[in-house]
């Protein structure tokens, strides 16, 4: 017998995650999914899907959400600009795409009664305590030991010229507009906070598909597949945790499908147990990739400034680890894969999209 699916809205359908949530839901057939983006390349093998809508649009054309909205009974909101490398050279962009058009869509949820799955971002939580403490301070050494809660941590920005904090700083407002929302006027809501997701098909390669400077993975990935430096902005002391794309989507996944257990709930979703700084991510990801390809890496690891890589006005946050306790208690959740596991995955991913190409 067949089940009729259920429609989900999906803005954002097109991204890296994106593109593994509409996969995952199509797979599974409980869900059709009409999807809204801009850019279709990294869904393009799932447009014939009889069960997938796309629609090439963006959120700064109301009327035609408005129209996919009365369509179904949940919205999941991916759309967003989420690379560090422009937080400070767009910063106009960076806020009205992450917040100023997404306000809309969030009041339209709530005076329609819609479900809206909210993708925000551990930038959030901005800096630890230690960022901001001297050298030797009392409080340094613990700020670093804790991990971040999301209903009791702190979330310190840098000061306004710093313009690397416009991307966190819109979405905490965005959270804060959602939450309101949710109080006042009974918006059915879950915020997702990712941490440092990683897999097949994220970003760029400068040069080959794309320009500019992408996130550390793939900006690592061009390095080794031109053997060329890795270079590590401000000698890569800071640390974060990564977490596979595959156990990111199982959270999602269980989300929508306990609406009982995460309406109202912020969840972080990462993996403490993969943390490293990325001097280490640097020289780990230099050693699968010669494991991977059988030959010596060429690619030699070097430093350079903040401002001489991102430009004047950037910033950075000193750690970033998750406190995953709340999904694992409601959603019953746990990510499964390692750091080195994840790593070499994704690098053979890599390996097989764009080839050895270092003479």
């Amino acid at each position: 017998m067949n089940v009729e699916r259920e429609p989900v809205l999906i803005l954002g359908c097109g991204g890296f995650l994106g593109s593994h949530l509409v996969e995952a839901l199509l797979s599974r057939k409980h869900h059709s999914v009409i999807g809204v983006d801009l850019f279709s390349k990294k869904i393009s093998h799932l447009l014939d899907n009889p069960a997938f809508e796309y629609h090439e649009s963006d959120l700064t054309q109301p009327s035609s959400i408005d129209d996919l909205m009365r369509r179904t009974s949940t919205v999941i909101n991916m759309a967003a600009i989420c690379n560090p490398a422009v937080y400070n050279t767009r910063p106009l962009d960076v806020i009205d795409i992450n917040f100023t058009h997404v306000v809309p869509i969030v009041r339209a949820c709530a005076d329609t009664g819609k479900r809206l799955v909210h993708f925000s971002t551990c930038e959030v939580y901005g800096k630890t305590l230690a960022g901001f403490a001297p050298v030797g301070s009392e409080f340094r050494e613990d700020a670093h030991n804790v991990v971040l809660s999301e209903d009791t941590s702190p979330l310190i920005l840098g000061p306004v010229h710093r313009q690397r904090w416009t991307y966190s700083c819109a979405k905490q407002l965005l959270e804060r507009v959602i939450y309101a929302e949710g109080k006042s006027h009974a918006l059915a809501f879950t915020i997702v906070r990712p941490f440092n997701v990683i897999g097949s098909r994220m970003d760029y390669i400068p040069g080959v598909d794309g320009e500019g400077i992408p996130r550390v993975i793939p900006s690592f990935m061009k390095a080794l597949l031109f053997g060329e430096p890795l270079t590590l902005v401000d000698g890569g002391r800071n640390r974060r945790s990564f977490i596979y794309v595959d156990d990111f989507t199982d959270a999602v996944l269980r989300i929508l499908n306990m609406p009982d257990k995460s309406n109202g709930q912020i969840f972080n979703v990462g993996s403490a147990k993969s943390e490293t700084t990325i001097a280490e991510l640097a020289h780990t990801m230099r050693d699968i990739f010669s494991n991977l390809t059988g030959r010596t890496s060429k690619s030699d690891i070097i430093n350079v400034s903040s401002e001489q890589f991102y430009g004047e006005g950037y910033d950075d946050c000193d750690r970033r680890v998750p406190d995953i306790s709340k999904a694992a208690e409601l959603l019953d959740w746990f990510p499964t894969t390692s750091l080195r596991e994840l790593l070499n995955k994704t690098i053979a991913w890599y390996i097989a999209e764009y080839g050895d190409r270092r003479s």
